[in-house]
């Protein structure tokens, strides 16, 4: 009997998908290489149904004689394992992202004269429709919360980058880039105080007051679907960290990030410039001890992020008050460098790891901003936040346009760095 292999993700199950199964089953027995949770979230979003769920689903279809897990995108090391004489895909591979893939197969196959077959494209399935009422479907509170856990336990690193409103939000949300077999997209939402406080025009001196800062997450979270990370700032007094923490949990944010800081907020990347202020260890686990009784469900986190290198209070320090705050019921470390180089950052990485495994830790690479997340990833960091980037570079462009209006008394020289009005209208859409 020949032996037929598929590979699927099997998480948007539709008819094209039974097309090519019963198609393959039909030249011997059928091998279903199931993706892994961890290889699907390497090129689009989230799986909806868990691995075991998928696993369950195909291997309940007729026509299906084995399930077994393919860990990659790459057919190559389950194709060397069961050698089969076929591989059935749909023609819809030759070009993008997937050709590589594509020719590895071919390539694989030749070493035992095995043989790839295609089949057309199931015309109409609207893949972008579906898609669309998964993103749907996610974006609610209670779907969106535990969507941050989820990501870190798959990927190597979670890729986060801040939106201050409604139109950085959908940058975020639909930004890719084709690179290396893979597509590279963000995986998290950063909702900066400092780039939430610009947008207003005001100064980052947690000036912005809470209501402020929701009706900012709110255009956010209309509009995309990724988890969101809120910057809390110090989290303020313990009482009102409490009930704020509520709130945002409710809101169906994934984690907040609050810093070991006390009096009024100054910038960490003005380091000893300015008077700052750390608290006190003891204070401090009192605060993220309050925020962690107060907690409905276990999805939100709460990150404690360390300024003892910014104040330049030593490695030491920063490790002391690393595991006390885990002791006092962080789900989170963030560790924070104003330095050029990543060198101390890398040392507390290094140490970090030696006592926690398992513990997320965070990294903003403003200052040492050379650095590649591959480097981070060895280093044993878990979420990377690019914390500014978006506002800062949009605001050099809407100045460089009203200075060139007013230099030449009219708009034609900047209609080459502007969208055109078609595509501003079809940006959003109307429904």
């Amino acid at each position: 009997m020949k032996t037929v292999y598929i590979a699927i993700s099997a998480d948007i199950l539709h008819h094209g998908h039974i097309n090519l199964i019963k198609k393959a089953s039909e030249y011997g027995d059928l091998i279903v290489g199931v993706l892994t949770d961890e290889a699907i979230a390497t090129y689009k979003r989230l799986p909806v149904l868990d691995f075991k769920q998928r696993l369950f689903i195909l291997e309940n279809i007729q026509g299906v004689k084995k399930v077994v897990a393919q860990e990659s995108l790459d057919y190559t090391d389950n194709l060397r394992k069961y050698k089969p004489d076929y591989v059935f895909h749909g023609d819809d591979w030759k070009d993008g992202v997937q050709s590589k893939i594509r020719q590895n197969v071919i390539e694989t196959l030749k070493e035992w004269d095995g043989e790839l077959i295609e089949i057309p494209f199931t015309q109409d399935v609207s893949i972008d429709k579906l898609n669309e009422v998964v993103k749907s479907a996610s974006s609610i509170p209670d779907a969106r919360r535990g969507k941050l856990r989820k990501l870190i336990s798959l990927k190597p690193i979670v890729r986060t980058i801040e939106a201050h409103n409604g139109l950085s939000a959908l940058v975020v949300e639909n930004a890719k880039v084709s690179k290396d077999e893979k597509v590279n997209r963000f995986d998290a939402i950063w909702v900066s105080s400092l780039t939430d406080s610009t947008a207003k025009g005001k100064p980052d001196i947690e000036l912005v007051d809470m209501t402020s800062r929701i009706n900012t997450i709110n255009e956010i979270m209309e509009v995309t679907s990724k988890p969101i990370i809120l910057d809390g700032d110090t989290g303020g007094l313990v009482e009102h960290f409490v009930f704020n923490i509520k709130t945002i949990e409710r809101l169906g944010i994934s984690a907040i990030i609050i810093e070991d800081k006390i009096g009024l907020k100054k910038n960490s990347l003005l380091g000893t410039e300015v008077e700052q202020t750390q608290d006190s260890i003891e204070n401090f686990c009192e605060k993220i001890s309050a925020g962690k009784k107060s907690l409905k469900t276990d999805e939100f986190m709460i990150i404690a992020r360390i300024e003892s290198l910014i104040l330049k209070q030593g490695m030491d320090d920063a490790i002391k008050r690393a595991k006390a705050y885990i002791n006092a019921g962080a789900d989170g470390i963030m560790i924070h460098s104003r330095e050029k180089e990543p060198d101390e950052i890398f040392e507390f990485c290094e140490k970090f790891r030696k006592f926690t495994p398992d513990i997320p830790l965070v990294v903003v690479p403003t200052s040492f901003n050379q650095v590649y997340e591959e480097e981070l990833i060895e280093k044993g960091v878990n979420i990377v936040i690019y914390a500014n980037h978006l506002i800062r570079s949009s605001y050099p462009a809407m100045l460089n346009t009203a200075n060139k209006i007013l230099e030449n008394e009219r708009c034609k020289e900047v209609d080459e760095n502007c969208m055109s009005i078609k595509e501003i209208l079809n940006l959003i859409p109307d429904k």
